[in-house]
């Protein structure tokens, strides 16, 4: 299953591995795996509404493969409460080349930081929380995929 919504953590070797499984058609497997980030942040808790956001992201797998040559794909996001250091995300992105699988792998990421429905509160070490508004550097990011 390309793409997955969980609370749990998953094993990215094991993820990577599969997604690969028996196939010689792949010279390129390019992923990319986001964490909490620590400092003042105790958790990050997600949120989402369910079949609305798996729906975005097979869109957005969609898409990619619509740009891109790719042979597999894969997105796994975490909800739930995370604590520093833990995964929120996996994606890869499998092609014949690296320029495919690389460019696909940035384009999914540009594109889950701002179009993905998922909800973000940091909470802080301090005991105060936030909810998590999208960034102009993402915004940015993603323009670059735009059609002129």
């Amino acid at each position: 299953m390309p793409i997955r919504i969980k609370p749990e953590d998953f094993d990215i070797a094991l993820e990577l591995a599969a997604l690969v499984a028996g196939r010689d058609d792949i010279g390129a497997l390019v992923t990319f795996t986001g964490l909490v980030r620590g400092g003042d942040i105790a958790s990050l808790t997600l949120e989402h509404y369910p079949g609305m956001t798996e729906r975005a992201l097979q869109t957005l797998e969609a898409e990619a493969k619509r740009r891109w040559p790719l042979k597999a794909c894969l997105i796994i996001h975490r909800v739930g409460t995370l604590k520093p250091r833990e995964r929120i995300v996996l994606v890869a992105a499998a092609s014949q080349t690296r320029a495919a699988a690389f460019e696909a792998a940035s384009f999914l990421m540009d594109h889950l930081k701002t179009d993905a429905p998922f909800w973000k509160r940091e909470e802080k070490a301090d005991g105060t929380s936030q909810w998590l508004d999208a960034r102009d550097a993402d915004a940015s990011a993603k323009a670059r995929w735009e059609k002129p």
